[in-house]
């Protein structure tokens, strides 16, 4: 278990959407983790490719965007954070991450793949026309284009998920489906270069999935 994740008993009682959060669990930028494996017999290699994780400004969910980021590193990718603010982002756990760069200056021309992490904070670009725009061209553009936990309505409004397979964190299905989309209730699910996860202990397979995606 890594110090920023919370036990795996309150992991499953915290979820990406509920009310109440513990603070002072998630170790923020800087925080220390495991040394990265680097060269694994077989390790999938991404080295060129680039990455955006789109977070809220206050409550992402810690998991879902250090736990990714990690494993698209460890890769070889570059990876960015955007936000709706430069100042740092605040997670529901008590990490913290200094974005790169406004969601309003995303180029969705310069990025392989663009992640919107969830988190209660994540509903701010549910209805955002940027991260609808940037969700869109992406797609238009082959990109890959991911969202876990709730963000996946954001994808779902911006009309990416209609007839896709897809999940989200349980609470939202109704969300998904009224949209079109075809509810999985899978931890990660993978249609074409659309992939959506459903909450922070799926983090690590959403991660890989990532790291296989941009790889194929």
């Amino acid at each position: 278990m890594r110090i920023w994740m919370l036990p795996i008993t309150l992991a499953v009682l915290l979820c990406c959407g509920c009310a109440q959060e513990t603070a002072g669990q998630q170790g923020g930028q800087g925080a220390a983790v495991p040394p990265a494996v680097q060269d694994e017999p077989g390790a999938v290699r991404i080295e060129g490719k680039t990455v955006v994780m789109i977070v809220a400004r206050e409550n992402f969910r810690d998991e879902e965007l250090f736990e990714p980021k990690r494993i698209l590193e460890e890769a070889g990718a570059r990876v960015s954070v955007a936000s709706s603010s430069l100042e740092p982002a605040a997670g529901a756990l008590g990490g913290r991450v200094e974005p790169d760069l406004l969601v309003t200056d995303i180029d969705p021309a310069e990025y392989d793949a663009f992640v919107f992490v969830g988190g209660r904070g994540a509903a701010e670009y549910w209805q955002d026309p940027k991260a609808h725009d940037i969700a869109q061209q992406a797609a238009q553009q082959q990109r890959i284009v991911a969202a876990i936990c709730i963000a996946p309505v954001t994808l779902a409004n911006a009309g990416l998920l209609d007839g896709k397979n897809a999940t989200v964190w349980h609470s939202e299905a109704g969300r998904l489906t009224a949209k079109g989309a075809v509810y999985t209730g899978r931890a990660v699910e993978v249609d074409g270069r659309i992939i959506t996860a459903d909450g922070p202990e799926s983090a690590e397979q959403f991660g890989r999935a990532l790291v296989k995606a941009l790889a194929g």
